[in-house]
């Protein structure tokens, strides 16, 4: 089976990604292709959220084992399949790629495709620019609390965003897999 997933922000207007990945494929897999689909340097400590219809996270898929002494259960990206924790259509990932202010992309399986196989996730549509991947230090309050973010989403915006009829086929550019290299 491949996945594809929609990844939207709430800071960049007219952002979003496509990616279609292997369903045996691993976390770490998805964040690779998320990464390179907008740009990003892999230096930084990120995780998935497998997260509820209201974006309540609730299982957290961390890029490595830090050690928690908590009694759930700890997945690691690099051993964690897709199929493991995701097996159905509209469920909502948040990928946090600034975990000192929670800054993240959301994203939402769109489509289950049976009867196919991918080796490689590609990145099959692209609209709009990412935000910036760190925010400068200067610029972050530390005296507000921290972005929680169920608290903070803006639900008109995301079901506008994953809403089929925001964009269409000619809204977006094909990537061919040289993003990849």
């Amino acid at each position: 089976m491949v996945y594809r997933f929609i990844l939207v922000s709430d800071e960049s207007e007219d952002f979003r990604r496509d990616i279609k990945i292997d369903s045996e494929a691993t976390f770490f897999e998805l964040h690779e292709a998320v990464l390179n689909s907008v740009k990003y340097t892999k230096d930084q400590i990120t995780s998935f959220f497998i997260c509820d219809e209201d974006w309540i996270k609730r299982t957290e898929i961390t890029l490595i084992d830090m050690g928690s002494s908590s009694e759930d259960d700890v997945y690691v990206m690099e051993s964690c399949r897709l199929s493991e924790l995701i097996d159905e259509e509209k469920q909502r990932l948040v990928y946090v790629f600034e975990p000192l202010t929670e800054r993240c992309f959301f994203m939402e399986l769109r489509e289950i495709i049976t009867g196919e196989e991918l080796e490689s996730p590609k990145i099959v549509k692209a609209v709009g620019e990412p935000p910036v991947q760190i925010t400068a230090f200067e610029d972050v309050d530390f005296s507000a609390p921290v972005n929680t973010i169920a608290n903070n989403i803006d639900e008109d915006f995301l079901d506008d965003e994953f809403d089929s009829g925001g964009y269409n086929d000619e809204d977006f550019s094909d990537l061919s897999d040289d993003v990849f290299n």
